[in-house]
Formats: C-alpha cells, sequence, structure tokens
C-alpha cells in the first residue's frame, strides 16, 4: 500500500513537472533567440509591404511590433518573413514563423484542423471585386461568364464561387498563387475582376500605374476577421499576443497615445494606472514587465494611430474606420477590462 502511494506520487510528480517543462515553450523560444520571426503578406500596401528604403511598413507589421514591445521593451525586435496565401499557415505549423500577422481570415476549420489559434481581430474586413473603370460595370451581380483573378488556398476563392453559383452566373478563375503575380496579371488584363478583401483591393489600386482607372464594386460578399495566429501549445505566448492587440485598442479607449503616454503615467485613474503598470499586476499576470502596455503605446500607437498612419483617409488607401471604429463609435473593437 505504502509502495502504491509513493508510486501514484512520483507519477502525479512526473505529469506536473512535464507540464510545467511545456508552458511557455514558444515564448522561451522566442525570448532565447532574441526576436520574433513574424508572417506577413508582402505584397499589400498598407497591411505589410517594404517601402522604397526596405523598411516593413503596414498594419499587421506594425502589429507584429506590438508583440515585440510588450516581450522585449522593443518594438524593433522583430523580423518579417513574406508568406503566400498557400505559404502562410505551413510556415506557422513548422515553426519556420513564431507569429502570423498576414491578413488571414479566422474559420472553425482552421483553427480546429490546423492547429492554430487565433487571436484578436486586427481589421474586420469583407470581400469585395474590382474592375476596370471603362467596362461601366456597376454591380457584382453583372460580372456573368467574367473572367476572374483568385487566390489560391484562400476563404476568397471559396467566398467567389459561392456568390457566382447562387446567382446562377458562370465565371472563369484565374489562380495565381502570388499576391503580386495576381495583381500583374490583373493590371495586364489577364482578367476582367480582382477578387479578394476589400482592404486587400484598395491596398492593390493604391500602387497600380493608373490607381483612378479603376473601381471597388459596391458589394461585400462575405465576413472577413482578419487576426494575428499562434500554434496550439502554448497558452501563454497567445495570451501575449492576444492582449498585445487589445493593448492597442484599450489605448485607444483610454485616450491614450504615443504622443500623450509620458503624461498619462501621472494619470489618478485606476484603470489607467492598471494598464501603464503604475499599478502592478498585469505584467506579472502574462509574465512580462509591468511597462509592457506602455512599451507597446510609446513605440507603435494605439489602435487609431496605427490604423490612420497604414490605411486611414488621409493615406493613398482612404480608408474609413467602419466597422474598425471603437465600439462607442459604432464599430467592433471592444477591448475587455484589463485587470
Amino acid at each position: 500500500m505504502k509502495f502504491t502511494k509513493t508510486l501514484m506520487f512520483t507519477i502525479a510528480l512526473c505529469l506536473l513537472v512535464c507540464t510545467v517543462a511545456q508552458a511557455g515553450k514558444d515564448l522561451d523560444a522566442v525570448r532565447k533567440k532574441g526576436f520574433i520571426q513574424a508572417g506577413v503578406n508582402g505584397g499589400v500596401f498598407g497591411f505589410g509591404m517594404p517601402d522604397a528604403k526596405g523598411v516593413w511598413r503596414g498594419l499587421d507589421v506594425d502589429t507584429a511590433r506590438a508583440v515585440a514591445a510588450a516581450i522585449f521593451g522593443d518594438a524593433s525586435k522583430v523580423k518579417f518573413t513574406p508568406l503566400t496565401a498557400q505559404q502562410r499557415f505551413t510556415a506557422l505549423q513548422s515553426g519556420e514563423i513564431d507569429l502570423l500577422t498576414r491578413n488571414a481570415t479566422r474559420t472553425l476549420s482552421r483553427e480546429t484542423q490546423l492547429g492554430l489559434n487565433f487571436v484578436q481581430v486586427n481589421y474586420y474586413d469583407g470581400q469585395g471585386f474590382m474592375v476596370l473603370k471603362k467596362l461601366g460595370v456597376k454591380s457584382a451581380k453583372d460580372l456573368d461568364g467574367a473572367t476572374v483573378c483568385v487566390l489560391p488556398g484562400t476563404t476568397t476563392e471559396q467566398n467567389a464561387a459561392d456568390f457566382f453559383r447562387n446567382n446562377k452566373m458562370k465565371w472563369n478563375p484565374v489562380v495565381i498563387e502570388s499576391t503580386t503575380e495576381l495583381s500583374k496579371a490583373f493590371f495586364a488584363g489577364r482578367c476582367d475582376v480582382l477578387t479578394s478583401d476589400a482592404s486587400q483591393l484598395a491596398g492593390i489600386r493604391a500602387v497600380a500605374p493608373n490607381p483612378d482607372d479603376y473601381t471597388i464594386l459596391p458589394e461585400i460578399i462575405s465576413k472577413e476577421p482578419l487576426a494575428p495566429a499562434v500554434r496550439h501549445g502554448d497558452d501563454q505566448f497567445r495570451d501575449i499576443v492576444d492582449f498585445s492587440v487589445l493593448a492597442m485598442i484599450n489605448a485607444e479607449e483610454l485616450g491614450i497615445t504615443s504622443k500623450n503616454v509620458d503624461e498619462m503615467l501621472k494619470s489618478k485613474n485606476p484603470k489607467i494606472q492598471r494598464f501603464l503598470g503604475v499599478l502592478p499586476g498585469n505584467g506579472k499576470a502574462l509574465g512580462l514587465d509591468e511597462k509592457w502596455a506602455y512599451n507597446i503605446v510609446k513605440q507603435v500607437g494605439n489602435y487609431g494611430e496605427v490604423f490612420e498612419r497604414n490605411i486611414g483617409v488621409k493615406t493613398s488607401l482612404g480608408l474609413k474606420r467602419g466597422l474598425n471604429a471603437l465600439w462607442t463609435n459604432g464599430g467592433l473593437m471592444y477591448s475587455p477590462p484589463f485587470k
């Protein structure tokens, strides 16, 4: 009997040790190498693309920088891997990248079958269609028989097929793997229509030889909640990525910006004190420095700043906040309490 109890205690202790050893494995690997390897699109202006000097810019790029700021206190501790739609999930599953911030739609099958965890949505989108203005097309329902450029292995391809089938129309898909090559094919006249997330269409149009030659049709045919993703198996890393996105949203709710964040450290508001680490607790809960959220806002900005800087109405994309406005302004961006 004594032997049995001893054996059971030993097994239980082993299970506990094994569990603890596995906790934070992806986060430990990131910390060990000193940077995050983030997968991005690489070909969508405003979301993920290097500028003329080779510096990566975009909303998804800044999302990855926010995670680096949270973990390392330094938003520059991130490297970027451009990925096609077909490569992105395999790259994350295989460990080629630590974090996917590449306009990926969260779906049930992707989360359950691919071994991935999506976090807070960083852009609410929907699929649309872009055509040459000179074609005179005013509605997607006028595209019967059209040749359509589309990326393979995406929700876009399935959504387009469903749309044409449901409206009893025929279509001729031109399937090209790379976003950059797909855009070139469309601009070269290989297809009548380009279909993708509306934000991507705006980004592609912004870098067209003559942007005014193209129009995005009014129909939005799907829901595309775009969110960063990590692998299953490290809840701590998943929580950090999730709350890094939420920190930018919460900062905007609290009126904290990259310009006033130092002054906000003096605030008497307990919500602001907890958020910025003046009152400790949130950092410890995530296994981070108490100034993790301060570092995100100081170095990257709140969500509104990131949005307007990369894709807002004053950029060449000219996108309005819409669904991506704060919940207090009629949008879907809403943060849980930071306490």
